[in-house]
């Protein structure tokens, strides 16, 4: 089976860290600061956040997508994502590490562990990412 692209997205980046980065049909222009906690003015968003909030949107239309397909009622429910840097400890440069914490407030939790799982294996971020880099999810279901 071939692989067929449905949409490309496409962003530019200047400057780096301390830059901007837009997407050409206008609805993404952000400036770009490196965080406090990294020598910088914190007063810009980051490329962690932006690839924290990707990777939270996407996880979320994916646990959509299969709590749709088991007939699952997940109203309430959220994605938080964490992305933490630091410095590559097993070769040069910098890694990632991710964290989402999913609630899923209308599902026992076996059963919202269950859709976090299935929802992993369909992601196209965590399909990305599988192998790459530590992502860890922490469920919360109905108490």
């Amino acid at each position: 089976m071939s692989w067929k692209e449905m949409y490309a997205a496409q962003a530019k980046a200047m400057a780096g860290r301390a830059g901007r980065v837009w997407a050409e049909d206008g609805h993404l222009d952000l400036v770009l600061a490196p965080p406090k906690a990294m020598g910088g003015s914190g007063d810009g968003t980051n490329p962690e956040q932006l690839f924290a909030a990707g990777y939270a949107a996407c996880f979320h239309s994916a646990m959509n997508h299969v709590a749709q397909m088991q007939r699952l009622d997940i109203a309430g429910s959220s994605v938080e994502g964490h992305v933490g840097i630091g410095l590559n400890d097993a070769g040069p440069g910098f890694k990632l590490a991710v964290r989402h914490i999913v609630n899923l407030p209308s599902l026992a939790q076996d059963v919202a562990e269950k859709l976090v799982h299935d929802a992993d294996e369909v992601c196209p971020y965590s399909n990305a990412t599988r192998g790459n880099i530590s992502v860890d999810f922490d469920v919360k279901g109905a108490a």
